[in-house]
């Protein structure tokens, strides 16, 4: 591909007093081997010294503003109106790419994507709060299609969205704190396909934010019921009600064992079925 073939990549970050972890993002994008790129940052209003990060850092970002919002949807929807991007990837500020030849490998795939696929995705490395390794996420499409239907399938730092999509159904929906990027993506794959881009972790996620605590686990299940509730699916599927039944039993565990034992015992039921340790680590 030449230079003018490549896609214009708009990498969209939310923050909000994230200073111990935005410059490892920042440079994350600016150490990009791919040169047709743009970054946009959106700060919920910070506090720490995000906002000096911001200042430092302005030759490596096309734009960037610091007030208060909404969450972590109204932020990227503040982003979504100063992109120039022909494919759109959204980053909280403890992300960041994985390499610095991931652009340039999924640029590769995204100037062969047909038009009429929105969703190109790769994997995601799941971190410990410390940044270890713990594993990485991700299946081809064919494999999680269905599944999707019911739940979050696919992981959403690794995903590169083609800029109609958002001309199609709009952007983030606000009324979600948690699960906004399934909702949006259920818009378009309810009915259209993806690409899996099997060769390329995207992006290192930490956990411990929201998403991954198990207090919000329950609150994570009912907004995504909701969320097909507006889609079209009246009753849940097997694999969402198994999901309950899961978090149920993990909270009834933390109730009896506690915290500590209960992660411990997660982790052995883990292992027993071949996957790695995640509860213990995170």
């Amino acid at each position: 591909m030449s230079y003018q073939d490549t896609p214009l990549i708009t990498i969209i970050i939310a923050v909000f007093n994230g200073a111990k972890t935005l410059q490892q993002c920042i440079d994350s994008v600016a150490q990009q081997t791919y040169p047709n790129k743009e970054l946009i940052v959106i700060d919920g209003g910070s506090e720490d010294g995000t906002v000096d990060l911001l200042k430092e850092n302005q030759e490596h970002i096309s734009y960037w503003v610091s007030e208060p919002d909404q969450g972590i949807y109204n932020a990227w929807n503040k982003g979504l109106t100063q992109t120039n991007g022909d494919w759109i990837c959204f980053l909280g500020a403890d992300d960041y790419f994985w390499d610095t030849l991931v652009l340039d490998k999924m640029a590769q795939q995204l100037a062969l994507t047909p038009p009429d696929i929105r969703v190109v995705y790769g994997q995601v490395m799941l971190l410990s709060s410390n940044g270890d390794n713990l594993h990485a996420v991700g299946e081809p499409w064919g494999e999680v299609k269905d599944r999707f239907k019911h739940m979050m399938s696919i992981p959403h730092q690794g995903v590169m969205h083609r800029n109609n999509l958002f001309e199609l159904h709009g952007m983030f929906n606000e009324s979600f704190r948690i699960v906004g990027d399934y909702e949006l993506l259920l818009r378009e794959l309810n009915a259209n396909n993806a690409v899996f881009v099997s060769d390329v972790i995207v992006t290192g996620m930490r956990q411990g934010g929201v998403s991954s605590n198990p207090e919000y686990s329950l609150t994570i299940l009912r907004e995504m019921r909701c969320a097909q509730v507006m889609h079209g699916q009246r009753w849940p599927g097997l694999v969402w009600i198994l999901a309950l039944l899961r978090v149920y039993i993990r909270l009834l565990l933390w109730k009896i064992l506690g915290d500590k034992l209960t992660r411990k015992v997660l982790d052995f039921g883990r292992r027993m079925m071949g996957l790695p340790a995640y509860w213990t680590k995170t």
